[in-house]
């Protein structure tokens, strides 16, 4: 089942909007760093578009176990803050203004943890689906954080700058690829590309984790004896990805690959007890995967 960008937004606008975010910030004291995760508000999706390849006799009783309706997905959107040193870094930007009104919402809670947009020192994206991305721009079009340095995966750029992406993508996508697209533009000369593994900024290195797009990074961020895997979207939600990594599921554009890549990072989280990010995870997305009865679950830091 394909679904248009008016689909997904159906969702979102058919409800009203929540007054306050439900959480503007979870912090973690973490060796000689201090991470936040930061509201951008949530997300709106119809179950379809993420149950669409799963038998629903199969899926139901672990959603039913989760409280999670098979008819709509509402996951929060979270903004990882690093400050390490005299770096101040966020790993990705939300959605900005224009792709969902109930996402969008980074500039409260950077407002409640006190970072101006001037002292955000390097911006580093997982990848460029527009609810990381988007808020790259403000209502002006001009760079919400100026004085930043940009860095993105070398694959992840070329796949969104080629003007091929636009035609091959999928109709259902296409809307993603030209939003990618010019926002990259706008960052054309200042945008650093990095490959598999290569450390960003003192302290964080870059792990690919393909499959929910074609050059999905993760991060691994260490401290003295400390560590945290910030997984952007290749774990993507506590319940199915959780239960079973390994099926697939229509967010993400390679799913097989995904689902590999999902299964191969979760057993790695769970054997080393790793702390993890998750941008759509709950409670600020900061826990770790735990092993129960053959499946795993996500444990919130909080």
């Amino acid at each position: 089942m394909k679904l248009s960008r008016r689909d997904v937004l159906a969702g979102g606008l058919a409800l009203p909007l929540m007054p306050t975010l439900g959480w503007a910030q979870t912090t973690l004291s973490f060796g000689d760093a201090q991470i936040d995760t930061l509201s951008d508000g949530h997300l709106i999706l119809p179950g379809a578009l993420i149950l669409q390849y799963l038998d629903p006799a199969e899926a139901a009783p672990i959603l039913a176990a989760y409280g999670q309706s098979p008819d709509q997905f509402t996951p929060d959107c979270n903004v990882t803050l690093l400050r390490m040193g005299d770096r101040t870094v966020l790993f990705d930007v939300g959605a900005g203004p224009e792709f969902m009104a109930t996402a969008g919402k980074l500039h409260e809670a950077l407002d409640a943890a006190g970072v101006a947009p001037e002292d955000v020192t390097d911006v580093v994206f997982t990848h460029a689906h527009p609810d990381h991305l988007w808020g790259l721009l403000d209502d002006f079009g001009d760079l919400v954080f100026p004085d930043a340095a940009y860095h993105m995966g070398r694959i992840e750029r070329d796949y969104w700058t080629d003007p091929n992406t636009v035609s091959t993508i999928g109709a259902d996508r296409t809307v993603f690829a030209v939003g990618a697209a010019s926002r990259l533009a706008a960052l054309a000369d200042q945008i650093e590309v990095f490959e598999d593994g290569a450390e960003i900024v003192p302290g964080v290195a870059a792990r690919m984790t393909p499959g929910h797009t074609p050059g999905h990074m993760s991060f691994l961020v260490q401290s003295g004896s400390d560590a945290v895997m910030i997984l952007g979207d290749c774990i993507a939600n506590p319940s199915l990805a959780f239960a079973r990594p390994d099926w697939w599921s229509g967010t993400d554009q390679d799913p097989d690959l995904a689902a590999t890549t999902r299964t191969s990072v979760m057993d790695q989280l769970a054997t080393d007890q790793m702390r993890l990010i998750g941008y759509h995870l709950p409670d600020g997305g900061i826990g770790r995967a735990e092993r129960r009865d053959g499946a795993f679950v996500f444990v919130p830091e909080v």
